[in-house]
């Protein structure tokens, strides 16, 4: 498995010869430039320009943005509706969360998740290899209850997104948190960084390791 890391909640997920696009956004939005990258699968955690370009894909991928269970090339996909956190007295947006299967080696990403999911919701999803999870507590769960969903999915690898990083423009910037309190919360003083993470099976730590990755611009 290999996951690069674009910046914002982007990602770019490949497993024998399949390429998953998560979230992909707009440069106006996310100040940001999104490589031209083909891919088979293209998933929409909700329907923001920050997370829904769908045009900036190449290829003529499938695209899914709601809850239900998928088969694309041999990859099964769970896609789970959540909700954003309300903000003020606007009602919760929906979030659609995600979990792929390549063949036994499972990726969540979580979209901006501002709800811990019921116990049945996620009781079917099995064994989570790597979670992709939010971590900028505006529009999303805070640092201490992202903390309670890492526990509920018990993940073997957690890659934190969706937060203030260099390169995003000011609207979105402005919105998002550093990744250093959540990294707090969990007791992490020195995450691995790397930038892409390139992992089997057979090399997953048996206790939750955070990875930061760098965000990518190829």
């Amino acid at each position: 498995m290999e996951i690069t890391w674009y910046g914002l909640s982007c990602f770019r997920l490949r497993e024998r010869g399949t390429t998953v696009i998560c979230d992909p956004y707009d440069k106006k939005v996310a100040g940001l430039t999104l490589p031209r990258i083909k891919a088979d699968i293209v998933t929409i955690s909700h329907d923001r320009p920050g997370h829904n370009a769908v045009s900036a894909v190449a290829g003529e991928p499938k695209v899914f943005s709601g809850p239900g269970d998928y088969e694309v090339g041999g990859v099964l996909i769970t896609a789970l509706t959540t909700y954003h956190k309300a903000v003020g007295h606007e009602a919760p947006e929906r979030n659609v969360a995600y979990f792929f299967d390549f063949d036994g080696f499972t990726v969540g990403h979580l979209g901006d998740l501002g709800q811990i999911p019921h116990q049945r919701q996620v009781e079917d999803l099995g064994e989570i290899d790597v979670l992709l999870v939010p971590v900028s507590g505006h529009n999303t769960l805070d640092a201490s209850r992202m903390t309670e969903v890492i526990s509920l999915l018990e993940p073997r690898i957690v890659i934190p997104m969706h937060y203030l990083h260099p390169g995003l423009g000011d609207v979105i910037g402005e919105t998002l948190e550093t990744v250093d309190k959540f990294l707090k919360e969990l007791g992490v003083a020195e995450p691995e960084t790397v930038s892409s993470l390139k992992v089997t099976k057979s090399q997953l730590p048996e206790e939750t390791q955070v990875i930061l990755l760098e965000p990518s611009a190829s």
